[in-house]
């Protein structure tokens, strides 16, 4: 696992045992409480692996699963419960089970 500089992972983050080594994260991210980066799942059929990227200055909220294969850009907020299963791309917000996606705008990027 590669984790960035200046990187907040809170309380109870979950990182996958099998493969912790697919998952990387990049410089001044923030992981919320109670997330789970999931790189091999298994299904009816198939037993899946790949790689979890997520950007620089990205904020991933509490509650976040986030499934194997997913590339999360820099500057991307990812609301807290969220189900990640497929990419976001740079500057971009995304909540929700389906994953709403949708541009960041000037009152997203307040601090």
């Amino acid at each position: 696992m590669e984790i960035g500089e200046n990187t907040s992972i809170a309380f109870k983050v979950t990182f996958d045992l099998f493969y912790p080594e697919k998952i990387k994260i990049g410089r001044n991210s923030i992981i919320g409480f109670h997330t789970t980066i999931l790189t091999h799942e298994y299904l009816v059929e198939e037993y899946r692996t790949g790689d979890v990227q997520i950007g620089d200055d990205t904020m991933i909220g509490a509650n976040v699963t986030i499934l194997p294969g997913v590339l999360i850009g820099n500057r991307v907020k990812v609301g807290a419960g969220a189900v990640v299963n497929r990419d976001i791309p740079d500057d971009h917000l995304a909540f929700g089970n389906p994953l709403i996606i949708r541009p960041l705008d000037l009152e997203d990027k307040r601090d």
